[in-house]
């Protein structure tokens, strides 16, 4: 390519993730990234809702990430505000990867007319790859989730009747029994999902891009590069970081630093499951009763799936709670500024469903993680979290039921008696050498690219 050419064309690299809010978090994090670089062109495509949601994210004047939007199939009963994983009724999920796979079509209609240099895609979309295959658009795979779950997913799909290599500590008696025994009624939609993921793995060229980092999952990637039998390359930890002058701003947010300005330092923790799960309300109760036995202050925010907004907070939580708890007590409905909350001096603890997104958040901004996960990634990411000295898990029961002894226990260790010092200097230290890396954590990245597109 010609050097003086290449200085004035853009380098054009078009984003797809899944619609999920925690895998477009990611991605839209790695795209201000790269935006940032001289001579990159970020076009970042989802559906209009999603979009919607994210665009307050990205500095104003940056003219170097351009939104394109996806169109799903829409019905009466899946209109186009619900082509969002955020909030979406359980009962939904299945309509989702129908619609989302039948975008195919509109997807190869946006790859003709933008003819991107280079395609950036995750897990859920094998049709992705194989559309910029045949207009000749290489393609990377950049997995969201931690290196630790692929690589035992992986293991034992290839070599079942061996001992994982690694730490064996990852899930503890309830989880191992539960993702051990098939269920035969997500038997095929397991094996779909499953498949799409191999390819999307498999179809990447020469490397695999993934939201973690060598400091915590140094051994897992790897493992995981000899699994895939190409380069791993870790562009993380990816997550949102709130400017200071964001707080001026925000009203929401002034109500909240207020109550948390009268809290002593590191007395108070915050409570959120994410956008995609809805504890029952048997969990609720218990998560409920473990926080008002900890004897800790606390943030928690409460969910609802969409159609049910109206729904009152006390609805969901333990008779009398809201009074018993009192001015220890902050309750928030639907939504709230996580990463503002977490960055807070008060903040001393961060109750989890761990997801990644929330994992990844939560040792950037040096909180320690009281782990109360509840499907998919979390029992194992809340296992990472543990043996690695960054948090703790709440175990449960034999037959899965949240323990509320348990979780008083662990928020009175970490927060009240601060009784496990050893997890918040590590926690604060293993921040401090994430953040000093700064965006050089995609240097990497960088490097192959340039080398992918001789550029």
């Amino acid at each position: 390519m010609d050097v003086q050419k290449s200085r004035d064309t853009p380098t054009t690299i078009l984003m797809l993730p899944w619609i999920g809010y925690g895998h477009l978090s990611a991605y839209l994090e790695l795209a201000k990234v790269l935006s940032k670089r001289n001579n990159f062109l970020i076009y970042f495509c989802s559906t209009p809702v999603n979009l919607d949601s994210i665009k307050r994210k990205v500095v104003p004047s940056s003219s170097s990430i351009q939104f394109v939007e996806l169109h799903l199939p829409s019905s009466p009963e899946f209109p186009p505000h619900l082509h969002t994983t955020n909030a979406l009724p359980p009962r939904l999920t299945p309509t989702l990867h129908k619609a989302f796979a039948a975008a195919a079509s509109p997807f190869e209609a946006i790859l003709q007319t933008l003819c991107p240099h280079l395609l950036i895609y995750d897990s859920l979309q094998p049709w992705a790859p194989q559309i910029a295959s045949s207009l000749n658009i290489p393609a990377i795979n950049f997995n969201t989730t931690a290196a630790s779950i692929i690589c035992h997913a992986l293991h034992n799909i290839n070599y079942p009747d061996t001992k994982f290599p690694l730490s064996d500590w990852v899930l503890h008696n309830y989880w191992k029994g539960k993702y051990t025994t098939a269920d035969p009624t997500n038997s095929e939609r397991i094996r779909r999902v499953r498949e799409s993921f191999l390819y999307c793995l498999s179809a990447s060229h020469d490397v695999s891009l993934i939201n973690s980092c060598r400091e915590i999952e140094g051994e897992y990637m790897d493992y995981l590069s000899v699994l895939l039998k190409k380069k791993v390359i870790a562009v993380g930890p990816l997550a949102y970081e709130p400017r200071e002058d964001e707080d001026e701003e925000d009203e929401d947010y002034s109500r909240i630093k207020n109550w948390l300005d009268k809290k002593e330092v590191s007395s108070t923790v915050l409570v959120s499951f994410g956008s995609e799960y809805f504890p029952s309300k048997q969990e609720m109760e218990d998560i409920g009763n473990g926080l008002e036995e900890s004897g800790a202050n606390f943030i928690w925010v409460i969910r609802f799936p969409k159609g049910e907004e109206n729904r009152r907070v006390e609805e969901a939580l333990p008779e009398g709670f809201v009074e018993k708890a009192g001015e220890r007590a902050m309750i928030l409905k639907d939504w709230a500024p996580q990463g503002k909350i977490l960055k807070h001096r008060s903040i001393g603890g961060f109750v989890s469903h761990c997801g990644w997104n929330s994992v990844m958040e939560s040792i950037l901004l040096g909180v320690p993680v009281i782990g109360v996960p509840m499907h998919v990634d979390q029992p194992y990411n809340a296992g990472l979290v543990e043996e690695a000295g960054l948090g703790v898990e709440a175990k449960r029961d034999p037959d899965g039921r949240i323990q509320r002894e348990e979780v008083a226990k662990l928020i009175r260790e970490v927060v009240v008696n601060k009784n496990r010092e050893d997890l918040r200097t590590k926690v604060k230290e293993m921040s401090e050498i994430l953040r000093s890396k700064g965006d050089e954590k995609i240097e990497e990245m960088v490097a192959q690219i340039s080398l992918l597109l001789k550029i």
